[in-house]
């Protein structure tokens, strides 16, 4: 049996190149995140099955990733090139740990965008050692994202610096920063999101970029207020990461939400995507919502019609190889709908207008310990990232 990929019905802007789908670079973000998220319209290729010189539609099978694609947009947790024919990437995200794959890597397509970075004149000029160290990471950034717009057709997310995660005039004045970068490469702020951690300093930054019209994509979201407050400010894109909520709680007690959750006999990372959805939906809030860190096939299934499901390469490419029948396509179930959050009941406290003291106090042992986690982990990135461009600058033979 062979499996070939089919185009969506809408063209994309851009097709990669024959020669880029045999890079190997992994675009992944270690394990803090995921590389790639879906643009705003659902273009996930269809994967059909076929025998010989048949097609699924002759035979009346399917795969179940035809029939989960039907209610979310599945989309790849990382991208090897390689892999472009079997999962296309609808969109991806640039940063730090990319930036490291792409300095391990001296020969993909992507070194010459860092390489221009570190001859950049507006950066090498500054004196201060650690301005130009900054300065040549968010020049990679752009350069490199600038690059991958052309390979995807949906949105970039941009990573902003997470040592400003507590600094909400220092988030803005960066988003501002990296938006004029991608300006000059002719790169429009339509095909762009930055993505910022959930403090409240960074929610606070989302809702007065937003009012301007640039879209913003607020991670490590651990907690019912943190989803709920991106979506008061009026957040592009809210990425809850359900596995790593389920992972704590094997190992700790003591957060409430969480054990309200276990005693309804429910999983607490799906628990609360499904409540994050029900809240957006109910409530008409434009955030959409995305579903990271999901460990298998039953967390997939559980998630269907939340708008994205950040998946793994083995599960999509288990998905792809199970055939289903005409018949058995109906056995997936929509689990989310904006019908059924209708009938969500939450309660006044829910329903408060979240400020930084609510937050605070509304986020449990969970999120704050996982939050902390998160943040540490892509500054020591960033970290890694200016170390290399230090010892490596100035380029030699420039």
């Amino acid at each position: 049996m062979s499996l070939t990929v089919q185009s969506p019905p809408s063209p994309p802007l851009s097709s990669p190149s024959s020669s880029q789908g045999r890079s190997r670079l992994r675009l992944a973000n270690g394990s803090t995140a995921p590389s790639v998220i879906s643009k705003l319209p659902r273009s996930f290729p269809v994967v059909r099955a076929s025998t010989g010189s048949s097609s699924s539609l002759d035979t009346g099978l399917s795969t179940e990733l035809d029939a989960v694609s039907t209610f979310s947009e599945i989309v790849p947790d990382t991208v090897i090139f390689d892999d472009f024919e079997r999962f296309p990437p609808t969109a991806a995200t640039v940063s730090s740990s990319l930036l490291l794959g792409i300095l391990s890597l001296p020969d993909t397509i992507f070194r010459n965008a860092v390489d221009m970075a570190l001859v950049d004149s507006s950066c090498s000029s500054l004196d201060n050692p650690e301005l130009r160290l900054s300065c040549f990471y968010n020049k990679a950034l752009a350069n490199v994202g600038g690059d991958l717009t052309k390979l995807v057709p949906g949105r970039v997310s941009t990573e902003v610096d997470p040592r400003l995660a507590y600094d909400t005039h220092g988030i803005i004045g960066k988003v501002h920063d990296l938006l004029k970068m991608y300006n000059e490469i002719n790169v429009p702020p339509e095909r762009l999101l930055f993505k910022i951690p959930s403090t409240w300093q960074a929610i606070e930054a989302s809702r007065l970029l937003e009012s301007e019209g640039i879209q913003t994509h607020l991670t490590f979201v651990y907690s019912f207020a943190q989803a709920a407050a991106a979506a008061q400010a009026g957040t592009s894109v809210i990425q809850i990461f359900v596995g790593r909520i389920r992972d704590w709680a094997r190992k700790h007690t003591g957060d409430s939400e969480i054990e309200a959750a276990l005693n309804r006999g429910e999983d607490p990372g799906l628990a609360l995507v499904s409540k994050a959805y029900n809240y957006i939906h109910k409530y008409g809030y434009k955030s959409k919502l995305m579903a990271a860190a999901v460990r298998n096939k039953q967390d997939l299934f559980s998630l269907l019609g939340v708008d994205y499901i950040i998946t793994p390469l083995k599960v999509l490419q288990s998905l792809k190889e199970s055939i289903t029948a005409a018949d058995e396509r109906y056995s997936f179930v929509r689990r989310l709908s904006p019908q059924t959050a209708t009938n969500y009941i939450f309660t006044t406290e829910e329903l408060k207008k979240w400020d930084q003291l609510s937050l605070a106090s509304s986020m449990g042992p969970a999120s704050v310990e996982l939050l902390a986690a998160s943040l540490d982990g892509y500054v020591d990135q960033v970290k890694r990232v200016e170390e290399l461009f230090e010892k490596i600058w100035p380029l030699p033979n420039v």
